[in-house]
C-alpha cells in the first residue's frame, strides 16, 4: 500500500517544534521567535511539495526558507538589519532570474487561458 507524504506533514512539524524548544532551553538559540521563522520555513517547504517544480515555486519556497535561515541569524545577533534586507532583495533577484533562464513550467494558476474557448470561463 502506497502511503501519501502528507502524513509526514504533522510529525515532521511535530519534531520541529520540538528541537525548536530543546535548542531554547538549552540556551544554545534563546530569545528566538519560533512561531515566526517557522511559519517562514514550513510555507517555504510547503510551496515546493505542494507546487513542485514550476516558475513560482522555484522564485518563493527558496526564497521563504532562506528568510527563516537569515531571521534566526538576525534574532541571534549573527546578522544585521540593514545587512539582512539588502542581501534578500539580492537573493530575490537570482532567483527570479532563474526562474526566467530555466526551462519550468509554469504554475496552473498562471496558465493563459484556452484559446478555443474564446478565453472564457467554462459554462456550468
Amino acid at each position: 500500500m502506497k502511503k501519501s507524504r502528507s502524513g509526514l506533514l504533522i510529525p515532521v512539524l511535530i519534531i520541529g517544534l520540538g528541537v525548536a524548544w530543546l535548542l531554547t532551553t538549552l540556551k544554545i538559540l534563546p530569545g528566538v521567535d519560533w512561531i515566526w521563522t517557522g511559519s517562514l520555513g514550513i510555507c517555504g517547504i510547503l510551496t515546493l511539495a505542494v507546487s513542485g517544480l514550476n516558475k513560482f515555486s522555484v522564485v518563493v519556497g527558496p526564497f521563504l526558507l532562506i528568510g527563516s535561515i537569515f531571521s534566526v541569524l538576525r534574532q541571534t545577533g549573527k546578522l544585521a538589519v540593514d545587512l539582512e534586507l539588502p542581501i534578500l532583495f539580492i537573493i530575490f533577484g537570482v532567483l527570479l532570474l532563474a526562474a526566467y533562464l530555466l526551462p519550468l513550467p509554469l504554475p496552473d494558476f498562471l496558465q493563459p487561458d484556452d484559446p478555443k474557448d474564446g478565453g472564457n470561463p467554462p459554462q456550468s
